[in-house]
């Protein structure tokens, strides 16, 4: 099994609160696992750190996202990236948002259990959202063209952070077909550059500017 001790290493300066909540995740997750297969089950002993919790920090080694920034995490499905992007940005605002119910019930449970002050989320499509954000997180719901028209009105103007209010996509494999129609400004980080395991051999973080 891949412990959170692997978040340690590639995060060295969390605060023993931030440990205390990457570390409470796991048994959080297995009671709801064992009961509605938040993520798959196959991988979830062994891998649940590395595939949910370190893929969905990839983020943060792209961007340093600034105190009082609001997020959109889009397909949230059990609250990944949103759930670990917000332990390790507390003065961040994130919001996270899935068509499934039964997801965000585990959401809130999970908010709750670590004392989270910081994230709301909703039973919600992506264009059911009426609010703005900085910036919308995802990872991998549909291919980006689908995905662009659900966000595309969800940014605010006004920029504060190092990177202008976008998209933060996590993405695997040969990106270039996919992509290829963006009219926008994109920017592909290659997690492999940040994470040893063999998992992140393919998995990239895809910015596209929205404003």
């Amino acid at each position: 099994m891949i412990s959170v001790d692997r978040v340690f290493h590639y995060f060295p300066n969390l605060t023993d609160k931030q440990k205390e909540q990457f570390a409470a995740l796991y048994d959080v997750y297995k009671e709801w696992n064992d009961q509605i297969n938040v993520v798959s089950r196959k991988d979830f002993d062994l891998y649940f750190y590395e595939h949910h919790v370190l893929h969905s920090l990839g983020i943060a080694k792209m961007v340093d996202f600034k105190p009082t920034t609001s997020v959109l995490d889009v397909g949230t499905g059990g609250g990944f990236p949103g759930i670990p992007l917000a332990i390790l940005y507390p003065k961040v605002n994130f919001h996270l948002v899935d068509s499934i119910g039964k997801k965000i019930k585990v959401v809130h449970d999970v908010v709750e259990a670590l004392g989270l002050k910081n994230v709301t989320a909703a039973h919600q499509r992506a264009e059911e959202v009426k609010q703005k954000f900085d910036f919308v997180v995802s990872r991998a719901v549909t291919q980006i063209d689908k995905f662009l028209p659900w966000v595309s009105n969800k940014f605010y103007h006004k920029q504060k952070n190092a990177y202008p209010n976008g998209i933060f996509y996590l993405k695997g494999g040969d990106l270039t077909e996919e992509f290829k129609g963006v009219r926008r400004h994109t920017e592909i980080l290659d997690l492999e550059k940040y994470f040893a395991e063999e998992f992140f051999e393919t998995k990239k973080v895809v910015y596209i500017k929205m404003i």
